[in-house]
Parts: C-alpha cells; structure tokens; sequence
C-alpha cells in the first residue's frame, strides 16, 4: 500500500489560486525552441503584438530568466511591477496587451539571475498565480531554449495548455533540436499547433531579392516528417534588427514587409488550428 501523501494547507491554497487565475484565459501557448539564437523571443513578442492588434486581450510572460529580453523589444525597458490589493500588476505595453518578465523586478539590468532548478520554478509560479492577468484570450508564454526547466515548469503548472509552437531556422543543426522540442510536447500531452521556420531567405533591402543564406525548407520538411502543422515561414530582414533594438515590433512597425505578411498568415494559421 502507497503511503497517503497530505499536502501542506499552504500549497493547496497556491494551487487553487493558480488555478482561478489560468480559468480567466482562455488559451495558453508555449512558444519554444530547441536551441537559442533562432528568433524565438522575436516571435513570441510579434505573435503577441498581432493578436492585440485584433482586439484580444493577451498576456505575455517572459519564463526566459536568465536572458528576458521581451521588455526591450516591447519597448518597456525601465518598466516595473506595481502592487495592488488583485496581485502583483504586469506592465502594460497596450490598452489589450500586458507583459510580465524577471526584468520587470530587477534593479540593475546587468545583474545576472544565478538560480537553480528550485528557484526558477519559484519564480515561474509567481509569474502565474500572484500576477493579475485578469480575463485573457491568450497567454503566450516565451521559454527559454531547449526542454530543461523552465519549459518544462510552465508546462506542468499551467492547466490545460492549448499548445506550443515550435521556432526553428532552416539548417540542419537547428532543425535537429526542434524536433527534440516536438516530442518535449508529445511526452507531457500538449498539442503541437506547428513549426515556424524562421530566418528563411535573407530579403535584400536594395533589390528585394531573397537570398537563403540558413538554406530554406528545412522547417517545412521536419514538420511533414513529424506530422505536425507547418504555421509558415518569416524572411529575414536587415529592418527588423534594428526594429527589434528600438522597442517596435516588426509587425507593427514594417507592416507591409514581407515578415510582417508572412507573419499575419502564421497566426492566421494558429487561430484556425485553435478555431477562434
């Protein structure tokens, strides 16, 4: 016989909090990727900006600690958390889109954060039960790269997650560890809503020509291969370095580039996966 396990009044006091405050939105999305340097945050923020853009109230939680950078592409740098009698209050980048990043609550930005498994679970949780999302029609959730921790905290703290999106660029070494990210989904029963291939041509800001410098199609084929859908595939532009330096979004900032365009389709095509 297995020994009864009594949880501390505490704990189940936090999981009920938890809880209520993930019943107020209605889907969650964990935007991953198998290694670091593939654009991941840039999608996170872009998805999120475009689907504020339409009116939904979004929230954004940056669970990347030891690298946010979700604050200074949103043009928030600086920003803080303020306290109210609902919870910790997220920062407002938009009248429908608020953000919450370890950024928000450090005092100097060089300071690394110098935390184990524990502490960054810790902190994770904070992120979700003390902070007042309020009623949200999607949470995207920007981890850090890989299948270690922090993806794998939110995944198991938040309640009936409605997916993750997988960021690859074209080459083989990339796509080696999106599919690692893949089956990462698989193994904990969250659905796949697909692939984004991103850096996927070099557009030339001179002629418009597009040039696969990280080749192209690698993200399409892992896809086909694996089963799952295939969101689209978002052109590289020299424009949106410096857009993302500046705290504009490309989406929002170069609307009628073609990373922008390229962008509406992919969520187009997450919102018909979701069928909202």
């Amino acid at each position: 016989m297995k020994p009864i396990q009594i949880q501390d009044p505490k704990e189940e006091d936090k999981d009920k909090e938890l809880k209520k405050r993930m019943s107020r939105i209605k889907h969650k999305i964990i935007v991953m990727s198998g290694k670091g340097g593939v654009g991941k945050t840039s999608v996170s923020v872009n998805l999120s900006y475009t689907l504020a853009l339409t009116g939904r109230e979004v929230g954004l939680v940056d669970i990347d600690l030891h690298g946010p950078n979700i604050a200074k592409m949103l043009g928030v740098e600086g920003e803080g958390f303020t306290g109210s009698e609902r919870g910790i209050e997220p920062v407002r980048v938009l009248p429908t889109l608020k953000a919450a990043s370890i950024s928000f609550a450090a005092a100097n930005p060089d300071m690394p954060i110098v935390w184990r498994g524990p502490l960054k679970m810790s902190a994770i949780r904070q992120f979700l039960e003390e902070i007042n999302w309020g009623n949200l029609d999607f949470l995207i959730v920007d981890s850090p790269p890989g299948t270690g921790d922090e993806p794998l905290s939110a995944c198991q703290l938040i309640p009936d997650v409605s997916g993750a999106v997988i960021v690859t660029t074209p080459q083989d070494v990339s796509i080696l560890d999106a599919r690692k990210s893949v089956f990462f989904a698989r193994q904990l029963k969250i659905p796949v809503l697909g692939i984004i291939e991103n850096m996927s041509g070099f557009v030339c800001p001179h002629c418009g020509k597009e040039t696969p410098i990280f080749k192209k199609g690698g993200g399409e084929k892992a896809a086909k291969d694996l089963g799952v859908p295939f969101l689209g595939r978002i052109p590289f532009e020299q424009d949106l370095v410096e857009m993302a330096d500046r705290g504009l979004p490309f989406v929002k900032s170069k609307a009628g580039s073609p990373s922008a365009k390229a962008f509406d389709g992919i969520v187009r095509n997450i919102l018909t996966s979701l069928r909202t």
